[in-house]
């Protein structure tokens, strides 16, 4: 029901490329902004979008406030079904802050820096910056730039509830977002983690919750997961921890399973397979079911 959306999107910034260019100016999404931020620990510049509900400007009131990682692409979609949730659906109005790729840098590589954990063991990638080789496996260092820089910057800005963070993360957003939940699960309070590449590394992050599950008794969390159940391997594969080999499925199954395996006392996990979607189409579903797996509604 929600594909078409992403579609839209794409088509729209196709037709809007040539008019920009010719000086007609661009579409502007109502009650946003947009802050430079200096990491300084990393030494380079972000920018942070921020999406402002209806009632904003007329209330006094602290908003929930969600965080989502690739914003370049990911905080219109955002926007736009949190405030369609909120305003035809009675879910609660929130604050939206996008999470830019660096300045400098285009997404591919921003990304695989930023949001990876580790330097993976066997890989070949190039880098799609010429002169630039590809970097990976900074995703605690940016996780400090959020928690120390970004999340007191908002707090001390808008007038958002910060016992009611909400983290949302796709395909290696989803390994930021773990990277976090078993580094310092209490930077935010609920998850929402789609199509996580649990094959990264070789499976770096089921090494990384064995770990956790030996040092700790407890995680307190709520996690949504959601995953196409396309995002499967061709027929006539074998399952393996690498990227041509992965079925993401099956892995987010097992992560999910051993995750609900330690009994921890404060962890809540849902986990949702969407049939007929791919990692491309998958996006926009599993938003709307991890808001509503949090945020509360008056219908």
């Amino acid at each position: 029901m929600l594909k078409p959306i992403i579609l839209f999107m794409a088509l729209c910034a196709t037709l809007s490329a040539p008019l920009a260019a010719s000086g007609t100016p661009p579409y502007v999404l109502d009650q946003t902004e947009v802050r430079d931020i200096h990491a300084t620990a990393l030494n380079r510049d972000y920018q942070v979008y921020v999406a402002l509900p209806d009632s904003y400007r007329d209330s006094k009131k602290r908003y929930p406030v969600l965080f989502v990682v690739d914003a370049n692409y990911a905080f219109p979609v955002v926007r736009n079904i949190a405030q369609r949730l909120a305003r035809h659906a009675g879910m609660e109005e929130v604050v939206v802050v996008g999470l830019s790729y660096a300045k400098g840098d285009d997404g591919v590589f921003s990304r695989r820096r930023d949001y990876t954990p580790t330097v993976p063991r066997n890989h070949t990638y190039r880098s799609d910056m010429p002169g630039r080789k590809a970097l990976f496996g900074e995703a605690a260092a940016y996780g400090q730039f959020l928690s120390a820089e970004v999340l007191p910057m908002i707090a001390s800005t808008y007038r958002v509830n910060m016992e009611r963070k909400v983290f949302i993360g796709h395909s290696y957003g989803s390994l930021l977002g773990l990277q976090m939940l078993l580094t310092e699960p209490r930077t935010f309070n609920h998850y929402i983690l789609g199509s996580p590449s649990l094959w990264y590394d070789a499976g770096v992050m089921f090494d990384r919750e064995r770990a956790y599950a030996r040092a700790h008794k407890d995680l307190p969390a709520s996690v949504f997961f959601g995953i196409g159940g396309l995002e499967r391997l061709a027929p006539g594969k074998k399952r393996s921890r690498s990227e041509e080999d992965a079925d993401m499925v099956e892995d987010l199954r097992e992560f999910d399973a051993k995750l609900k395996s330690h009994k921890f006392a404060s962890l809540k996990t849902r986990m949702r397979v969407f049939d007929d979607e791919d990692h491309a189409s998958v996006f926009p579903l599993v938003l709307t079911h991890g808001l509503r797996a949090y945020l509360s509604s008056s219908k």
